[in-house]
């Protein structure tokens, strides 16, 4: 038996499968999708098996064999390997990248390597001494000893040996348990012969008379039956109690919630939309939804009820939310409704946790998934719905191999599973709103909110004459004048500022430097807390400088606004308001999401400060202001999506005021009031805004008119980047349809990044049937050739950004 195997190196001549012999040991445990460890060169690595069968056409003699299986049930599902083919070729990626994304972290293995002892006479006392009493020695210890050049004669030699341990990241988790393995006669046989001075094996063996249970932890023998540690051993002894190691799955710690589930009446539009999603599920069509509703408009109770249609008919299901912050909101609503029936998988999650959690869903324990993008590849067997929270969301984008759109995985498995996908969102992207438009996607609008609640009253505050009135505060007269109201009414506040740190620069007043990042083209941003600056793409970090590093003056500061210096601002103006601040910096640790979300929702603060992880998905009665503070800060991007971006977080972040019984109001802080997507943001218009927006998008050459790939050549050497990117360009002008417009060669936005410099070129076209195929060979001269220059060649065949 043969079998195919794509093994765990990416590198282009090895993108390919390789043929192995199965042993017959394992000839009948092998299959396709389970991951096998193989010799491959001088060392053994993992491989995913991709087809099995009975010839080659290699010479069978130089074959070798599967060193060893690492799953007696695949991990990859057939689907899954069907789609990591289809993944390959539409993201451009190596093939054991595809099939790796398939799998949680915790299932993808760490390679260590060791030396082994073979003839210790052979070797120099030094190097001996490091093996102790043992015959193996990581390669790490001589690493650190300083004996590689030894080490490398000695393998030569053949005194030691190389070996690789292929190792996964997780395990199962055991427990220890302590089994009845007698019957009642031989305990009571038992008791009966011990003496006198037994007393605490006597008083064990009468309290587990007394059970009806068989299995016991140790805490609970120790608690309720009084028992020690020798007393349990004395009954292993005497074969009473026998030890046995049961599997369990790690609890994810999740705040205690008292809520019970609120089933609401559907209002018609929501029956409505429900009834067309129903009749795909029933008449299994693989149908895709944008659900377009407003802000508060219930699409959530939607979802809720569209899986549980998909488990009465004995399907599963993925809902996916774009941020892990949404995460712990969304979890707790479909807990309530499906109890241990779902799964969650996101980053926040230890590897342990992840793992468990994939069990889970791959034992078929459990029949919905709530996650972030990598949720989609969850391998359930008979999906019956799949739900995009938020669609229009860029974090559904994968920016490092394989690039792909949770969206487009979503519409490939319900292809493949006959199922109905829902995009929901209340700002759709273009693309999407598009589609539907012409049909492709099927269009569900909800216009009303869900408790026929007034959408909040929204002001647009114009900062330029705030100025003009002396106003320097990042606070404008008519936003902390509503601060102060709602405080005073015991209401709750949202501030959003879409900037983490305390400023965004340091800046020179005397010589105009602003110190930047040594490794990229961008100013470092300063944190109050430890007095750092940091750089947010790269992750440098340097002590703030007491003078300017080129003139040597003292007369440096802080410029623009973070959220550390608005929570300075904040104590400042409302020293007795109780503040959260939800960033990257403080929801570093594990549950962080959820601590911060629950005290507020409890009532343990009046302002909830935060940047783009707070726009969306809040859902708190108490909530009756929110306040932008600056606008402008995605509004004045290089990107062609930026005015799409602002309308979309301002509508969102609009949205969490008044969602209740009070009346929300909403503050947007702006230079730029005229601005469409500021204006029609106000009244969370939608369609002005994507036909003002189709129109700017026609004229200029952009998705939803055009597609977009963009490629990017890095290097450490500018010239050589910029040459590199110049040749990639030439070559595909040549190459790619008249009708196919070639943009560039220019230098990105941000023109260098932890030391490499970045040029791109955009790729516009309509139709281009050769593309694919054409830049699969400009990544072949790259692999071949361009590759041994330190050249980087990356290609995103739908760019989230061009930045």
């Amino acid at each position: 038996m043969i079998v195919e195997v794509i093994v765990d190196v990416a590198a282009y001549p090895i993108d390919r499968p390789f043929d192995y012999i199965v042993p017959q040991r394992l000839e009948t445990l092998v299959e396709r999708g389970s991951r096998v460890h193989v010799p491959f060169g001088p060392r053994k690595v993992q491989g995913f098996i991709t087809n099995i069968k009975e010839e080659t056409d290699l010479d069978k003699s130089k074959l070798k064999e599967v060193h060893s299986l690492m799953d007696v049930e695949p991990v990859v599902t057939e689907e899954l390997l069907q789609l990591s083919k289809w993944l390959t070729n539409k993201t451009l990626c190596y093939e054991i990248d595809a099939l790796q994304v398939m799998l949680p972290a915790a299932l993808r293995a760490s390679y260590k390597k060791n030396i082994k002892l073979i003839d210790s006479s052979a070797l120099e006392e030094d190097f001996l001494a490091l093996f102790g009493k043992k015959d193996i020695v990581s390669y790490e210890v001589i690493e650190k000893a300083g004996l590689l050049r030894a080490m490398k004669k000695y393998l030569t030699d053949g005194a030691v040996q190389l070996e690789t341990v292929i190792k996964q990241h997780a395990k199962a988790k055991t427990i220890v348990k302590y089994k009845v393995t007698a019957d009642r006669e031989f305990l009571v046989e038992q008791l009966n012969s011990l003496t006198k001075q037994a007393v605490k094996q006597k008083e064990l063996i009468e309290w587990l008379l007394q059970q009806e249970q068989t299995t016991f932890t140790m805490q609970q023998l120790i608690e309720r039956a009084n028992a020690s540690n020798s007393t349990v051993k004395a009954l292993i002894e005497k074969g009473i109690l026998e030890k046995e190691k049961e599997e369990v799955y790690r609890e994810i710690s999740s705040l205690e919630y008292h809520d019970k589930d609120q089933r609401f009446q559907l209002t018609e539009e929501q029956t409505n939309a429900l009834t067309d999603i129903n009749h795909a599920q029933e008449h299994a069509e693989n149908t895709t939804f944008l659900l377009h509703g407003i802000t508060g408009s219930g699409k959530t109770e939607i979802y809720l009820n569209a899986i549980e249609n998909s488990i009465l008919k004995g399907k599963q299901a993925i809902m996916l939310v774009p941020e892990i912050s949404l995460t712990p909101q969304m979890t707790r609503r479909f807990k309530l409704r499906f109890g241990d029936q779902v799964a969650v998988m996101h980053s926040g999650l230890s590897t342990g946790e992840k793992y468990d959690e994939w069990r889970k869903i791959w034992r078929g324990e459990v029949k919905v998934v709530v996650g972030a993008r990598s949720a989609i590849f969850a391998p359930f067997k008979d999906l019956g719905i799949i739900i995009l929270d938020e669609e229009h969301e860029s974090t559904y984008k994968q920016e490092d191999n394989p690039r792909y759109h949770a969206r487009d995985v979503a519409i490939w498995r319900s292809e493949f599973h006959q199922c109905p996908v829902i995009l929901g969102s209340a700002t759709p992207s273009l693309e999407s709103y598009a589609r539907a438009s012409k049909g492709v996607y099927s269009l569900l609008t909800l216009n009303m909110r869900a408790k026929e609640q007034a959408l909040p009253t929204v002001n647009v505050v114009d900062m330029r004459a705030e100025l003009k009135n002396g106003n320097r505060s990042m606070f404008s007269v008519d936003l902390a004048d509503a601060v102060r109201e709602k405080l005073d009414k015991k209401e709750q506040i949202v501030l959003f500022l879409n900037k983490r740190g305390f400023s965004s620069f340091v800046l020179c007043r005397d010589c105009g430097t602003v110190v930047e990042c040594k490794q990229c083209d961008i100013s470092l941003t300063y944190h109050r807390a430890g007095e750092q600056l940091k750089c947010h793409y790269c992750g440098y970090e340097e002590p703030v400088p007491t003078t300017c590093p080129e003139c040597s003056s003292e007369h440096i500061r802080f410029f623009g606004t973070g959220t550390q210096k608005v929570e300075e601002e904040i104590a400042k103006l409302f020293p007795y308001a109780r503040v959260l601040r939800m960033d990257v910096d403080t929801t570093r640790t594990k549950g962080a999401h959820e601590r911060i979300l629950k005290q507020f929702g409890d009532g343990g603060a009046d302002i909830l400060l935060g940047t783009q992880m707070i726009a969306k998905g809040l859902d708190f009665p108490n909530i009756t202001l929110v306040g932008v503070l600056n606008a402008d800060t995605t509004l004045h991007l290089a990107d062609f999506r930026a005015a799409e971006k602002t309308f979309q977080l301002m509508t969102q972040v609009s949205g969490r005021a008044g969602r209740h019984d009070k009346e929300g109001q909403v503050y947007i802080q702006t230079y730029t009031p005229e601005h469409y997507a500021i204006e029609l943001s106000k009244s969370q218009l939608y369609e002005p805004f994507y036909h003002t927006e189709m129109l700017t998008r026609k004229q200029y050459g952009y998705p939803p008119f055009y597609f977009l790939t963009l490629v990017q050549v890095t290097h450490e050497d500018v010239m050589l980047a910029s040459e590199y990117a110049k040749l990639a360009t030439d070559w595909l002008r040549a190459n790619l349809s008249s009708t196919t417009m070639v943009v560039g060669p220019t230098a990105s936005a941000i023109s260098k990044i932890q030391n490499r410099y970045r040029y791109q070129c955009l790729i516009k076209y309509k139709k281009e049937p050769l593309l694919i195929e054409k830049l699969q060979q400009l990544i072949k001269i790259y692999r071949t050739e361009w590759i041994k220059k330190g050249v980087i060649l990356t290609i995103d065949l739908d760019p989230s950004t061009i930045l």
